[in-house]
């Protein structure tokens, strides 16, 4: 079957997972800049940082569990987890400052484009860091 094959790939499920984890990031940095930051200035990237909180633990028990499907070593893998999202937040933070504040896009078409390359810079990162047995 396709399916299965596709989903035996390591790449594959890591864009499956995360692509559910960034709609949820997504969401929620949407809900943080249109309903609780809107009237701060630089409120998209306290929204940012509101919306990383949110959805690190749900992608770490993910990307554990059917990404990477490791075991044992929990704090560890967590600790690395949680260093290569901060290189990551680091990176979508100057990203989005830059899109924004510079170039004059949205805050919601400037985190769009910052995601897409913040995957490619979290699945490296995740796959060679956090994971890596």
């Amino acid at each position: 079957m396709p399916m299965q094959r596709l989903v035996v790939d390591q790449r594959v499920r890591f864009l499956m997972v995360g692509g559910t984890n960034t709609v949820v990031g997504y969401c929620a940095f949407a809900f943080f800049d249109l309903f609780v930051f809107q009237r701060v200035p630089q409120g998209h990237l306290l929204s940012l940082v509101m919306a990383y909180a949110v959805s690190i633990s749900l992608a770490f028990f993910l990307y554990r569990r059917f990404v990477f499907r490791v075991k044992g070593k929990v704090w560890r893998d967590f600790g690395a987890f949680v260093s290569v999202n901060m290189f990551a937040i680091a990176l979508n933070l100057v990203l989005l400052a830059l899109l924004v504040d510079v170039v004059g896009l949205p805050a919601l078409a400037g985190q769009a484009i910052a995601l897409a390359i913040t995957v490619v810079v979290s699945y490296l990162g995740h796959r060679e860091v956090s994971f890596r047995r």
